[in-house]
């Protein structure tokens, strides 16, 4: 439950910042309701939703948020659904984010020595497909582009310049 949680609070507050960086959106954009109870910015809404995770689930032998930050939260996920998600500009590099993800995950099928230790060792247990899988997805969205770039993109040759 913990790594849900955190899961959840990472994705929502970077993909915010993707949305910023790409000019689909602004802080002003996110409902004013929202914004009061979670903070403006990316360290704010974070510390607000951590900490009220710990506050929250301090001595209850569950995890979970206060019902007014998990209210929150759940407004805040239902609005980026609705203006980032499927917004035409994000859309648009959907099929290219699939490409980098196909290319990245017959790679790495193929050479999976190339891996980091953690995944090439499950590979002795588990089958490669899901060891890539489980790489691939642990992967930032700029980690696994500038993967792709290593991989799969010509380095400019400078020779006798």
């Amino acid at each position: 439950r913990i790594v849900q949680l955190s899961d959840k609070i990472a994705y929502i507050n970077h993909d915010i910042d993707d949305a910023r960086r790409a000019k689909i959106l602004t802080v002003e954009d996110i409902p004013k309701d929202i914004r009061e109870v979670l903070g403006d910015e990316h360290s704010q809404r974070i510390n607000t939703m951590v900490t009220s995770v710990i506050n929250y689930s301090t001595g209850k032998g569950q995890i979970g948020m206060a019902p007014e930050i998990q209210e929150a939260t759940d407004k805040l996920r239902a609005f980026m659904f609705e203006n980032v998600y499927s917004n035409p500009v994000a859309k648009g590099e959907e099929n290219r984010a699939k490409e980098v993800l196909v290319r990245l995950f017959e790679y790495y099928t193929k050479n999976p020595d190339k891996m980091p230790e953690l995944y090439r060792n499950n590979t002795k247990t588990e089958p490669v497909e899901r060891c890539v899988c489980d790489f691939i997805s642990a992967m930032t969205d700029r980690y696994a582009i500038e993967q792709y770039k290593e991989l799969f993109i010509p380095k400019v040759w400078r020779g006798g310049e």
